[in-house]
């Protein structure tokens, strides 16, 4: 079994790929304080049996927070008997990263970008909507030619709060109108509704700069937020892309070796 960990600013994923099945999804809080004898543990306690962890026979980590990554790594390795597999710009890859600085790719970018270029109809336009949201572009000749990078809705929200005396915290949901008419509504129409005017106007200019239409595919926690209210909704929704993209990799890296 594969064990694959996407280890984000905020929330680490963790999958467990039963051959070509995810079986097991889960998602912690990334801390960095955290040391790799508690992640073990951790770890170790989401698998729930001895026999589950015997089976875990190789890892794959992708991770925007170099030092935690590092700390898993460790983790994994101590307490699975798996020495795991970082993703980075030199990995084998089913896509060129045509970037200015290759190596300034993030890790899970890389992935998103590996899974949509084998999934999904190219050209193609990722929007992972988490703590950031990031646009990944690959165009019809498999090129991860670049993206966008903006605050995600967490981000505004908690600027919102952190910034301003008076304004409150906010629980991220759809507002039912564009006008609100307490400062809440307020608040979540220009987070949401702003969002997405953001994104359906960015996919409109990376199309024009494509030359052509491209395949949408969202992911990350709050893409659902967003896809019942988009004028042109989403082509899809998949949450696991990043996950399946680790899959991917791997396959290319380590897997024609096992």
């Amino acid at each position: 079994m594969l064990l694959v960990c996407d280890i984000g600013n905020t929330n680490t994923n963790i999958g467990i790929y039963d051959k070509d099945k995810l079986i097991n999804i889960w998602s912690i809080a990334s801390d960095h304080i955290k040391t790799s004898d508690e992640y073990g543990v951790l770890i170790s306690a989401l698998l729930h049996t001895k026999a589950m962890k015997e089976k875990i026979n190789s890892a794959i980590i992708s991770s925007v927070v170099p030092t935690l990554g590092e700390t898993i790594k460790i983790a994994i390795k101590n307490y699975l008997n798996v020495e795991a597999y970082c993703v980075s710009y030199k990995s084998k890859l089913p896509v060129k990263i045509a970037l200015d600085e290759p190596k300034e790719a993030g890790a899970d970018r890389i992935a998103n970008a590996a899974a949509a270029a084998v999934l999904y109809k190219l050209p193609a336009i990722v929007i992972d909507i988490g703590t950031a949201t990031t646009f990944d572009i690959v165009d019809k000749n498999s090129n991860f030619i670049g993206g966008i990078i903006a605050p995600g809705p967490k981000i505004q929200t908690k600027s919102l709060s952190q910034f301003t005396s008076k304004l409150p915290k906010l629980k991220i949901e759809a507002p039912k109108s564009a006008i609100g008419k307490n400062t809440i509504d307020a608040m979540l129409s220009g987070v949401v509704k702003g969002h997405e005017c953001m994104v359906e106007g960015m996919i409109d200019l990376c199309e024009k700069e494509l030359g052509q239409k491209a395949t949408i595919i969202a992911t990350g926690g709050f893409s659902n937020i967003l896809f019942n209210n988009m004028k042109r909704p989403f082509d899809y929704v998949n949450k696991e892309l990043t996950l399946n993209g680790l899959k991917i990799i791997w396959e290319l890296n380590i897997g024609e070796k096992k």
